[in-house]
């Protein structure tokens, strides 16, 4: 209160929606790996709190200057079924969030299967709509998408997404995979809460791109026989050679005996 006035604080935020990010220019698979582990546990926050965005899109994703991620736009969130007691990640995962029978609420291209149909969802809504965010940043493009809203929603329920090797071959398939596990058609075959989906993130920090493109940091996990530098590859080279010939210089020298024996 000031005044006898109510009013609300809020942070000031200096950056762009990853809307305008993407809008701009392409985002590298290891910016977009960071972007969404931000992502994630941001989501697993709310989650845990028993809320549930219900309309994540690059549009309600702020990066700000300092790369920082922060989800805007609670405006379609709702708490899940409250119960007597606290509200923990287990609780969660059997909850539900409760709207009027074929509502359908979200935006269309990053609604989930079940906000599609107008059912009751929980939590991992959320998690199929950030599957459908990871693919834009990785791809460039969205994952579902037609020439009318309606097309666009009949591609959420029943078509897949192009692979994502398509646009972008340096992608590592344990990347791509976790795009696939968020968007899962069936809520009871994705990851099951966000934490899951941060942690294998995290775990992928070194695999952002296709093997032959993997960065030094993943290949320092190899044994140190296996990482030649370029100067060891040229004496290697420069010994290879040296034996070759003074290999032929003995199968000649060993020839010409042999005659001059024989004569």
């Amino acid at each position: 209160m000031h005044e006898s006035a109510p009013y609300v604080v809020s942070e000031l935020l200096e950056g762009e929606t990853l809307r305008e990010l993407l809008d701009e220019h392409t985002v590298s698979a290891r910016k977009a790996i960071d972007y969404a582990i931000q992502l994630a546990h941001g989501l697993a926050a709310a989650h845990d709190k028993g809320i549930v965005h219900r309309d994540l899109k690059p549009d309600n994703i702020f990066i700000t200057k300092n790369d920082h991620v922060k989800i805007l736009d609670f405006g379609l969130a709702k708490l899940v079924q409250p119960s007597g007691e606290g509200v923990g990640q287990t609780d969660i995962a059997t909850r539900r969030v409760h709207t009027d029978p074929g509502t359908v609420m979200g935006t269309v291209g990053y609604m989930s299967p079940e906000q599609v149909r107008g059912q009751t969802v929980d939590h991992r809504t959320d998690i199929f709509s950030f599957g459908a965010v990871l693919y834009e940043m990785l791809s460039g493009r969205r994952a579902f998408h037609g020439d009318s809203a309606i097309e666009t929603l009949n591609a959420i329920l029943k078509e897949e997404p192009p692979e994502l090797t398509g646009s972008n071959p340096n992608i590592a398939p344990a990347l791509e995979r976790v795009v696939w596990h968020c968007l899962e058609k069936s809520p009871e075959r994705r990851f099951q809460s966000a934490s899951d989906v941060a942690f294998a993130l995290e775990s992928l920090s070194g695999v952002t791109s296709h093997p032959s493109q993997q960065t030094l940091a993943g290949l320092s996990t190899l044994p140190s026989a296996r990482i030649f530098t370029r100067e060891r590859l040229m004496w290697l080279g420069v010994c290879v050679v040296l034996l070759i010939a003074a290999s032929a210089f003995a199968i000649a020298y060993l020839s010409r005996s042999t005659t001059t024996a024989a004569g």
